[in-house]
């Protein structure tokens, strides 16, 4: 079961962001920390019947480090891809042990830093869980499992199915006993993730299943995480994630196998999206209009090297013009500056817009800045948080100096 989307209002009023887009220039990212926090303690009390259950948040949605103090600061623990991340993690303030480490396709060196650091990791193929025994045997880790499930919005963010990169497969848990008893490793914990922007709760049920079915074997477990992938709303009329049945039904799977594995567990989510997504904003101002023969083109001041998903994952967010509410309906396609095609929205009825308007483009808060880059020279934007009331720069915008500064001149050329 689905909820519709109960209204497209701003939570955060259109004039507020009309003002910080003339305060700090655009483009900018605007979050809202009020959101944030309704989305995390959505989440957890969701899912109040599953005892000794923890929501790690997926920084790689957004790692701007005070989103990570405010979500620390809310009890949530980390969910890490990087060793990057896991620094940042720990200069938030999170206790290596709320952070857990799941990498792909990183080499051992990596890992050995995240052993440095003292914080949980999983690991993801045989080879480097049979290098890692022969390193650490007495450094407990768990297991990132391929489920063998097909779910997600896209193929691109689909990431259980069989021929994904991601996770030891389910058919290969033999070789992985072997591999254990070898080197005398120890596992804590088994994680699966099947995807993004899942429609159908029936993907997150059949990936506990399966790994409840393994974990049964490996008595002194200290954790189950079923990663995330929960649907937020894009439009007045999409769908989302209905957490209340999700809550039931995993509730009493999770009751069932506790009751069969007969010791204490925590069990662990990681949204990332759902946490982040609705609480951004991204502001741009129209530098042109267009017209060709069969197009109005509204040109802004960005493009896919800030604001990526529209061109990676063919993404829908809503685009409004904050600076004209009453003007009447036209039809635009709105394009960024890059030189390449970056269409942020095609053929879009949108309030007139004209040129200096300023447009806010929403959901803008996972997967946007983070995926963000210096393409043809440009600088990344500012990053603005809502916090109290006021609003604070998290992020300054970045200058010429900073496209330099790793920059070796070459003497005497």
């Amino acid at each position: 079961m689905m909820h519709e989307l109960e209204n497209n209002s701003y939570p955060v009023h259109r004039e507020y962001l009309i003002q910080l887009a003339k305060k700090y220039g655009t483009p900018l990212y605007v979050y809202d920390s009020c959101k944030i926090k309704k989305q995390y303690m959505k989440m957890k009390n969701a899912f109040t019947g599953i005892e000794n259950l923890i929501i790690n948040y997926a920084c790689k949605a957004n790692t701007n480090i005070n989103i990570l103090k405010f979500l620390q600061n809310l009890g949530s623990g980390l969910d890490t891809v990087s060793i990057q991340e896991v620094e940042l993690g720990l200069k938030a303030g999170f206790h290596p042990k709320r952070i857990i480490f799941t990498p792909n396709c990183v080499s051992i060196q990596e890992i050995k830093k995240a052993v440095d650091f003292g914080v949980r990791i999983n690991l993801d193929n045989l080879s480097i869980l049979e290098q890692f025994g022969g390193y650490y045997p007495d450094y407990a880790i768990g297991i990132r499992i391929n489920p063998h499930i097909m779910a997600g919005g896209n193929y691109k963010i689909s990431v259980g199915h069989i021929d994904s990169k991601f996770g030891i497969s389910y058919y290969q848990i033999p070789h992985m006993k072997r591999i254990l008893k070898n080197t005398g490793l120890k596992i804590e914990g088994f994680h699966m993730h099947t995807g993004s922007d899942i429609l159908d709760i029936q993907a997150f049920l059949s990936g506990a299943k399966v790994l409840f079915k393994i974990a049964i074997d490996f008595p002194n477990l200290d954790y189950i995480d079923f990663g995330s992938g929960f649907k937020v709303p894009y439009t007045k009329n999409d769908i989302k994630t209905d957490l209340t049945s999700l809550s039931s039904s995993m509730t009493e799977e999770v009751d069932n196998f506790c009751k069969n594995y007969g010791s204490k567990i925590t069990f662990i989510f990681e949204p990332g999206k759902f946490i982040v997504s609705e609480s951004g904003y991204f502001l741009v101002s129209v530098n042109v209009i267009k017209h060709t023969t069969s197009t109005v083109f509204a040109g802004v001041d960005s493009g896919f090297n800030h604001f990526l998903r529209p061109m990676f994952y063919d993404a829908y967010h809503c685009i409004e013009n904050i600076s004209n509410p009453n003007g009447r309906f036209r039809f635009y396609t709105v394009v960024g500056y890059i030189c390449e095609s970056d269409t942020f929205g095609l053929n879009r009825k949108v309030k007139e817009i004209r040129e200096g308007d300023i447009l806010c483009i929403k959901n803008a808060g996972a997967y946007c800045f983070s995926m963000s880059s210096n393409y043809n020279s440009r600088y990344r934007p500012s990053e603005v948080m809502i916090f109290k009331g006021k609003d604070f720069i998290i992020r300054r915008r970045e200058t010429m100096q900073d496209l330099i500064r790793n920059i070796v001149y070459i003497q005497h050329m």
